[in-house]
């Protein structure tokens, strides 16, 4: 007997994209994404911003992901939509919107793990798209989080060791600023990383326990190493930008890889999953290639389109516990900080 098709319409509003997506199982039919420009004037997202955007784009952008996969919405067999963690208002706009179309379409409502998430977009229908198996380490890297995860299955994870103060991501576009990028600095910084000296100049690593991370200080070593450099020379950044990137992307990969390579040991599991906006980063899956030759080890790397905030990662976990009958209550509330 052949298996029935589900159809799942995924939302993600955690932070400034509004995205849905549209899966029939765990295939992806749509994944649109509506970015908002408006927050470059402003070198970061701007929360009340970003919430009025969503309102704005979240009608289009779910009618549009029905249209692209040619599902009428009375054949959706539930929604799935980000909890957390996220920006309140952000996440809010979201939640109620799935909660009205899934209470009118009297469909299950399921709710979803952001960070969850990144890692489970590894379980995506793709061509070319290789499957972890369990267990396997994920590190998610993001403007918001860094953390190295063991998973054991589906829904059984394990957070190993998060960071402490501030995610990599903001260590990418803090740095970006000082050098007067614009914002997202990081595909900036990383474009022109690939230009220059990586050992140029050299940024102390932080020494924090474990598997924990840090990158608080490693900004502030930037901006006193930059200010006292223009000091001596009003045009250092612009006569060593490519080396300085270079330098701040050499540092921060060390680090990352650093903390794997614990992880590796401590736990003996050798397949590493990356996900999150920051394993678009080229100098990552460099690395991360070449432990493989190195190390042994197996890396798993998700399509471009998958790593930054998207719905179709949110339709795929929707999805797995729409299998599982993990359906939500209608009175769930939205959680800026969620746990994994």
């Amino acid at each position: 007997m052949e298996k029935e098709n589900i159809y799942i319409l995924g939302i993600e509003s955690s932070c400034d994209d509004t995205s849905a997506a549209v899966l029939c199982n765990a295939q992806i039919l749509s994944n649109v994404v509506a970015n908002q420009e408006i927050h470059t004037e402003y070198g970061g997202v701007v929360p009340e911003l970003a919430s009025r955007a969503h309102q704005q784009n979240i009608v289009p952008v779910v009618h549009q992901a029905l249209e692209k996969a040619g599902i009428k919405k009375e054949q959706l067999h539930a929604i799935a939509f980000t909890r957390g963690p996220g920006l309140m208002g952000s996440l809010l706009v979201g939640t109620s919107f799935a909660k009205s179309l899934a209470y009118g379409l009297d469909i299950p409502l399921i709710d979803i793990n952001h960070m969850q998430a990144h890692i489970l977009a590894h379980f995506i229908d793709e061509e070319h798209q290789q499957k972890p198996s369990f267990p396997f380490l994920a590190m998610t890297i993001s403007g918001g989080h860094t953390q190295i995860v063991k998973v054991n299955s589906y829904f059984d994870m394990e957070v190993l060791g998060e960071t402490i103060d501030d995610a990599v991501g903001e260590a990418y576009d803090k740095s970006g600023k000082v050098l007067g990028l614009g914002y997202p600095a990081g595909p900036e910084i990383d474009r022109r990383a690939q230009l220059g000296n990586p050992k140029a100049f050299k940024f102390t690593k932080p020494k924090v326990d474990g598997l924990k991370f840090s990158f608080s200080g490693l900004k502030t070593a930037i901006l006193y190493f930059v200010q006292r450099e223009v000091k001596a020379n009003p045009n250092f950044i612009e006569e060593n930008l490519n080396d300085i990137c270079a330098s701040i992307q050499y540092t921060i990969i060390g680090i990352l890889m650093d903390k794997l390579k614990v992880a590796v040991k401590q736990t003996g599991i050798k397949q590493i999953a990356i996900g999150g906006g920051v394993s678009a980063n080229s100098g990552i899956r460099k690395a991360l290639k070449d432990a493989e030759q190195k190390f042994g080890w197996t890396s798993y790397i998700p399509k471009f389109e998958y790593t930054t905030d998207n719905a179709a990662m949110i339709g795929i976990v929707g999805y797995l516990k729409y299998l599982e009958k993990d359906f939500s209550d209608f009175d769930v509330m939205a959680t800026a900080r969620l746990k994994l």
